[in-house]
């Protein structure tokens, strides 16, 4: 199929959108929703079908004005400035299309559950950990995301040993998901007398928050147990059992909550986080299933992959997907300069996916 079949196709499938809403009798129905949401993915699109083509046809305007021999000098001027200005413009507004053309990961629109945990290194992999979970939830705020805390397990020195928490807001997968992997750090720690530079790092899972009817969870699958809250040291810091950890037995994968001084609460939060695994465990094995998948390092979700450095002692951060080394170090652990990253991350697989297609 050309590209001007598959935008007409797209058109013609606005209008028939539209067309339908305007008569339907049940405003509100599930029907009714659905096809909201589908006309609204199609606006952008179909916006800048609609410029292209535009463009298309003042080209075509300019070109034919060139080549009629009653148009006097002046036109022929300001038409080959025209043609000039549009042959520079059309690449770009073509590329745009081509972009949104792209399908969407249906996952993009989710909230997710952030999960951050320290890996090689001690005391020093916990800071950093606990530093990470600090510059997404700072990035959460500039984005206007809901940032709320499900688990948190403290290091005595005010390390983070691992924690998760609920990243709701639009577009919160589409622009978190290339987050998942090992994050290495390089700096001495503050528990080294030598002044030596070492090496830590800590380990961070993007996972979409799946609707619920999407993940069955059978009761009988679970096993869930409760115990006393602990803090940094493993000491209690309450009294009653309101700590809940809930193991699936079918996947083996356990989760735990204890942020809440209520059982329930613990409860509903840990079968958030679980949902979210076994979500993302299901899209890992469909990817695994197609063989011919994209085995691009941008974007294949494989955790065991250095995603970054961040080196303390000149400033800066790499990203090692796409070679990007940024010396905003202060910046980034705000959150303020990790879109610069983040979009340049798009921009690869975009590319990546747009060479795959053409």
């Amino acid at each position: 199929m050309s590209l001007d079949d598959k935008l007409d196709a797209v058109v013609a499938k606005h209008d028939e959108l539209s067309d339908r809403l305007a008569t339907h009798d049940s405003p509100g129905s599930a029907d009714y929703v659905q096809m909201i949401r589908e006309l609204a993915d199609l606006g952008p699109l179909v916006e800048a079908i609609g410029a292209y083509r535009k463009a298309e046809r003042e080209r075509l305007d300019a070109e034919a004005l060139l080549v009629e021999p009653d148009s006097d000098g002046e036109m022929r001027a300001l038409a080959e400035q025209e043609l000039q200005d549009l042959k520079e413009r059309l690449p770009t507004l073509e590329q745009q299309v081509k972009l949104l053309l792209l399908p969407k990961d249906a996952a993009d629109s989710r909230n997710v559950v952030l999960e951050v945990r320290a890996g090689t290194g001690g005391d020093e992999a916990a800071l950093f950990a606990g530093e990470l979970l600090r510059m997404y939830q700072r990035y959460a705020e500039a984005h206007g995301w809901r940032f709320e805390m499900l688990d948190h397990s403290e290091t005595e020195i005010g390390g983070c040993k691992e924690a998760s928490a609920a990243v709701t807001g639009p577009e919160v997968f589409a622009r978190l998901k290339f987050e998942s992997g090992v994050h290495r750090v390089q700096r001495v720690p503050v528990t080294e007398s030598g002044g030596r530079i070492h090496t830590s790092a800590a380990t961070v899972a993007v996972l979409p928050e799946p609707e619920e009817v999407e993940v069955a969870v059978e009761d009988s699958d679970l096993r869930i147990d409760t115990y006393r809250s602990q803090g940094a040291g493993g000491q209690h810091v309450n009294t009653t059992d309101s700590a809940v950890r809930i193991t699936h037995l079918p996947s083996g994968i356990v989760v735990q909550c204890q942020d809440e001084k209520s059982q329930h609460k613990n409860k509903a939060k840990a079968m958030k986080v679980l949902r979210a695994r076994l979500y993302d465990q299901q899209r890992q094995q469909q990817a695994d299933e197609i063989a011919a998948e994209r085995r691009s390092q941008v974007g294949s979700g494989d955790r065991s992959e250095r995603l970054r450095t961040y080196n303390f002692p000149q400033g800066r951060v790499t990203d090692h997907r796409i070679n990007l080394t940024l010396y905003k170090l202060d910046k980034v652990m705000t959150g303020e300069a990790l879109d610069e990253i983040i979009e340049a991350l798009i921009a690869e697989d975009q590319a990546a996916r747009l060479a795959a297609v053409e």
